[in-house]
């Protein structure tokens, strides 16, 4: 993999590290403790859930066992779709493999890469509104 080098007119950067992705044993229980924290729950499904603090809505998706649209990551959050359509393609012209770019059905849209060291991370366009909440 290539390093995205930054001039006035090259790779678009990140901005926000906007949530990590972890793997649990139970997410009841997981998600339990995180709401006993002052998290938020923004999105839960049986098998996952997400959950969001303070004022810059950072994030946290906690992944039960049986989850396989994602493993454990972090991510990169863009309030401009365009841009990560926009990186999508200039880190495939520098020859990094990248997944994908697919619309979520929270009204988010992602790519997945690892990076050198084989660590997964998400471009992920988040709405400036914010995600809405299945709840």
């Amino acid at each position: 993999m290539m390093a995205a080098q930054n001039s006035e007119n090259s790779f678009v950067n990140v901005r926000r590290l906007g949530h990590v992705a972890i793997r649990v044993h139970d997410v009841e229980r997981a998600k339990n403790f995180y709401l006993g924290l002052g998290m938020k729950l923004v999105w839960d499904d049986p098998d996952w859930c997400y959950l969001e603090a303070g004022p810059e809505h950072d994030g946290l998706a906690l992944l039960g066992p049986g989850y396989k649209a994602a493993g454990p990551h972090f991510a990169f959050h863009f309030t401009d779709k365009g841009q990560i359509e926009q990186l999508h393609a200039q880190l495939r012209a520098t020859g990094t493999q990248v997944g994908s770019l697919h619309d979520h059905r929270d009204g988010t849209a992602s790519f997945y890469l690892r990076d050198p060291d084989g660590n997964w991370l998400e471009m992920l366009y988040h709405p400036l509104a914010g995600i809405p909440s299945n709840q």
